[in-house]
């Protein structure tokens, strides 16, 4: 049977049969939910901002979109 290291502990744990795979127990599997949630994970983004001309496009779309 494969053999995996937790993502959370590091221990080792059996992969197949185990309903908590990739995790070792649920303990570990809620912990790494817990950090999702918190945002410990989440992908850098850039920020950009719209131009004066973006906006009035924008503008112009809804006041069409209401006509």
């Amino acid at each position: 049977m494969p053999i995996v290291k937790c993502p959370t502990c590091k221990k080792e744990t059996e992969y197949s049969g185990n309903e908590f795979r990739p995790f070792c127990s649920e303990r570990c599997k809620l912990l790494d939910f817990g950090d999702w949630a918190d945002g410990k994970f989440s992908l850098p983004t850039q920020e950009t901002s719209l131009s004066e001309e973006d906006w009035e496009e924008l503008e112009k779309a809804l006041v069409e979109k209401k006509d």
